[in-house]
């Protein structure tokens, strides 16, 4: 029996490379992501590496791998959550609801530490990493989009074109950077990864991931995830892409969205760096 499974899992992973394989080169088209018209900026796509399960009740909003696992915050009023899974499993080990007035959103973990973003409750709650415990609230003017950390300090998205540094102790503003494409800002940034060195973001409702340079905030690349369209079946109940991790050690790369039945690991192609 286990020979069976075995082959079946092999089997899928064959049959979703050769589709992907075949869409990419039946459809050579990108996203329509207004700014692709103009930019002078460099464009990458991907290419699929594995799939795992991902929980299709899931309205994800943050994204991180941490030490094997990966950690999810969801959002809707009285459906969000903070859950540790098993990657290959897409097994939930830990998880804890928000009351029923809080609409969660990013998340970042540092120091042993969770932070956890609200969209209009202007409220990051923080729990220890290990029992998931409540250990405190920080605060904030206007809505909480997306975060991650560079190791010192929460970086944070509110859906416009600032990302904001924030104290982890206080929350207070350290500095601000306005995210550009040539001489365009580039609104509607939500879900942050920090990732070799560079913010990732992806920008709500489209299919794309920007690079950002931590320092000018210039737009360093884009990752076009059109082909995504193609790849995930259009019967599946999916919404708009959100959700970025990234691990360190391995060097991988993780993407899913909102509804979404699979957590995909990816590579980027041509990805040029700076």
């Amino acid at each position: 029996m286990k020979y069976l499974r075995s082959y079946f899992v092999v089997a899928m992973i064959f049959f979703f490379s050769i589709g992907w394989q075949q869409a990419a080169a039946e459809d050579k088209k990108i996203s329509s992501f207004s700014l692709f018209k103009t930019t002078k900026t460099p464009i990458s796509n991907i290419t699929i590496v594995n799939f795992f399960p991902h929980d299709p009740e899931a309205f994800t909003q943050g994204l991180v791998y941490h030490q094997g696992y990966l950690y999810e915050s969801t959002g809707l009023n009285g459906k969000s959550v903070l859950k540790k899974m098993e990657i290959k499993s897409g097994k939930v080990i830990k998880r804890v609801k928000l009351r029923e007035k809080y609409f969660g959103e990013g998340m970042a973990i540092l120091d042993n530490k969770i932070y956890q973003l609200t969209w209009k409750n202007q409220t990051c709650f923080i729990y220890d990493l290990v029992s998931f415990r409540e250990m405190g609230k920080l605060f904030y003017s206007g809505e909480g989009w997306g975060l991650t950390t560079d190791g010192k300090s929460l970086i944070m998205s509110n859906g416009t074109p600032v990302i904001t540094y924030r104290n982890p102790q206080t929350f207070s503003v350290i500095r601000k950077i306005t995210v550009q494409d040539g001489e365009m800002p580039v609104n509607n940034l939500n879900e942050l990864e920090f990732v070799r060195g560079e913010i990732w973001a992806n920008v709500f409702q489209e299919d794309v991931i920007a690079r950002i340079s931590p320092q000018t905030g210039k737009v360093l690349g884009w990752i076009d995830l059109y082909q995504l369209n193609v790849l995930l079946p259009q019967s599946e109940r999916k919404d708009v892409l959100n959700g970025v991790a990234y691990d360190p050690e391995g060097d991988r790369l993780f993407i899913t969205g909102k509804f979404w039945m699979k957590l995909l690991e990816i590579k980027v192609q041509n990805q040029q760096q700076h």
